[in-house]
């Protein structure tokens, strides 16, 4: 790696050049990309880092490249791609192909997504264990009592652990390490300070055990890119920073809450115990991110705004999804309902949350143990937007809708399931947060009700046959009572 470090960034336009016709047609096939359905028409290199010399045997290469799309608003989505050379495909990294070079500097070669390519997935750890700075590349780990990168020696990440990538869809990219360690890979990627890191950083200074503690992450300096231009030697603060990926500890024989419910449901077994558990480190999490990071209080003036978004999105899903139409004024009057206790001087204190809380964001040790991960937040929000305060009964709601979902997905139903493990989440945040979520229901049902809105829209336009799922919701949450 001694050597690698010290190559700077290739910048090259020729490479992307070289890439783009075939970028065009991969890309948009992607699990992770976020503008499906609306035609590519141009990318830019943002930056680009030769992590292994293109030799007649193979080139490993990091990119950050923005998608231009004239149907999205703004400059374009930015994605990490790792990306591969070889003159010949070996059939064990078929499930990688990306194409075959006809131009420029990568002409005859063939390229990958080097994520299946456990030679790259080494060169990745082995970069975060000496602490690399490679082009605008930034491997970093460890940390002093700031959360910042620490002097604790390399012996914490060992060399020579095999990778494998995770081949489960999601919105990003995971490869494990021997059991040891997963690392996260963003795909879609923003400058600025990233929950996903964040928030797990805060947690460990708190001591928080229901969520993996950051062993390592890889950032890019703006410096070193097209988007942000800055003295390529200087220091760059946490805004000017992309974060690329996070390596924590890999929670062994550790079960995904989702697949969990899902199994239980299939032999008929009772829930309500592991709900309540869950509750319970749902609650922890919470009363730590409100220690470390600031809170807030929110009266009539930041209400308001809140309550006009949540409007303007009802009234987009009715246009979207006619079925929505006669269910309007009953889930309108969920808002109004939040928006008149405001104005009688009502306050709630908003905090940071998760964001983006369901079943298949937890896991489950084989002691019994809870965990959460994936602090991300909803992607497609900017992450200014992603880390503002906000009601902790957010993350309660996103967590009832998926008892909803893990019920539905079982037939014949058994009706009482998710009620029974709905009950059960909010009584064990009770035990530990000293209040039950239930006892503010105009804030749960506004908040449940805004997530049951985006399921409709989403459902309807991706997943047809899910439809009846957010739709039960829907029947339940316009009612007045």
């Amino acid at each position: 790696m001694s050597e690698a470090a010290t190559r700077s960034a290739t910048t090259s336009p020729d490479l992307l050049a070289s890439l783009e016709p075939l970028l065009r047609e991969w890309l948009p096939r992607q699990r992770w990309f976020a503008g499906k359905g609306r035609p590519v028409t141009d990318f830019s290199l943002v930056a680009a880092t030769e992590l292994l010399p293109a030799t007649a045997q193979s080139g490993l290469y990091h990119l950050l490249v923005r998608a231009h799309q004239p149907a999205l608003q703004g400059p374009g989505d930015c994605y990490q791609l790792l990306i591969g050379a070889r003159e010949a495909l070996p059939p064990r990294l078929a499930p990688a192909l990306i194409g075959h070079v006809d131009r420029g500097p990568l002409t005859g070669r063939t390229v990958y997504d080097a994520l299946y390519d456990a030679r790259a997935a080494e060169v990745l750890l082995e970069a975060m264990r000496t602490r690399a700075r490679i082009g605008a590349l930034r491997f970093d780990r460890g940390r002093d009592d700031k959360g910042g990168a620490g002097d604790d020696g390399e012996g914490d990440i060992p060399s020579g652990l095999a990778a494998r990538m995770v081949t489960a869809e999601q919105s990003n990219s995971s490869i494990v390490y021997g059991d040891t360690f997963i690392l996260k890979l963003l795909r879609r990627v923003a400058p600025g300070v990233n929950p996903d890191l964040e928030l797990p950083l805060a947690l460990a200074r708190e001591g928080c055990p229901r969520v993996p503690a950051p062993v390592a992450w890889i950032c890019a300096d703006a410096a070193g890119t097209t988007d942000h231009v800055l003295d390529p030697d200087a220091e760059t603060s946490a805004e000017d920073r992309y974060v690329l990926g996070v390596l924590q500890p890999f929670v062994r024989g550790a079960a995904d809450g989702w697949e969990l419910a899902l199994r239980e449901l299939a032999k008929g077994e009772d829930f309500s115990a592991e709900a309540r558990a869950l509750g319970r480190a749902t609650a922890e999490v919470h009363m730590a991110l409100a220690r470390a990071l600031p809170t807030v209080t929110m009266g009539h003036a930041q209400l308001g705004p809140l309550v006009d978004g949540m409007i303007e999105r009802l009234d987009a899903a009715v246009q979207a999804v006619p079925a929505l139409h006669p269910y309007a004024p009953g889930l309108r009057s969920a808002y109004e309902a939040l928006a008149d206790l405001a104005a009688e001087g009502q306050t709630w204190t908003a905090q940071r949350i998760h964001g983006d809380l369901h079943l298949g964001q937890c896991l489950r040790s084989p002691s019994g143990e809870w965990s959460l991960i994936d602090f991300e937040g909803e992607p497609s929000k900017p992450l200014a937007e992603r880390r503002l305060p906000q009601p902790a009964v957010r993350d309660v709601a996103g967590m009832l809708r998926s008892f909803d979902y893990a019920a539905h997905s079982l037939h014949p139903r058994l009706p009482d399931w998710a009620a029974v493990c709905r009950a059960a989440y909010c009584a064990g945040y009770a035990e530990t947060a000293g209040r039950d979520p239930r006892t503010d229901p105009v804030l749960l049902r506004a908040y449940e009700t805004d997530k049951a809105v985006y399921e409709v829209v989403y459902e309807a336009r991706h997943r047809p046959d899910w439809l009846p799922v957010p739709m039960s919701a829907i029947h339940r949450l316009a009612a007045p009572d």
